[in-house]
């Protein structure tokens, strides 16, 4: 592994970190999946980087609890989507892909609660979080498709660049 690509990770992972900031006095509306799913499509394998990167900043701002456990493999699962998906090229598809990711998140976190709580707590927390899920998802499917077509363009052009370097 290159010091670019270690560079690389580590600017993706604090990219990350500072996009919650950005919109954070909306709820549940981030840039996160968006760029995630972007960091996969372009710089592929450093996109696992970038995420380790982030979940580490986020422990360390807000403290490593259960809530940071559901990040090691929610963010992960949204690479691997991401990955399969990887030859759909329009925005639409795109966004869809993220909404339903969004709706989603609070049945992928729901796990911890599940293993430690049983199903009686693991079915509160998704049931609790469902109008926060589909915040998510409305979020997740504006953003990406107001987004993905303006921003992917500029990161494959940043990449072709790196590569050159």
């Amino acid at each position: 592994m290159k010091i670019r690509d270690i560079c690389l990770m580590a600017v993706m992972g604090v990219v990350l970190n500072i996009s919650k900031f950005v919109i954070a006095y909306i709820p549940n509306i981030e840039l996160v999946s968006l760029l995630i799913i972007l960091f996969t499509l372009v710089f592929k394998w450093r996109a696992i980087g970038a995420v380790a990167v982030f979940v580490f900043l986020e422990g360390l701002l807000y403290g490593f609890g259960l809530w940071w456990i559901m990040y090691l493999y929610s963010w992960p699962i949204l690479i691997l989507i991401t990955w399969i998906f990887r030859r759909l090229r329009s925005n639409i598809s795109w966004a869809i892909l993220s909404g339903f990711y969004g709706l989603s998140f609070g049945f992928l976190t729901s796990f911890v609660y599940f293993a430690l709580g049983g199903f009686a707590t693991g079915v509160s927390y998704f049931l609790g979080g469902l109008t926060f899920d589909i915040a998510h998802c409305a979020g997740n499917f504006l953003l990406m498709l107001l987004l993905y077509n303006r921003l992917r363009p500029m990161l494959e052009k940043f990449n072709k660049s790196l590569i050159g370097a």
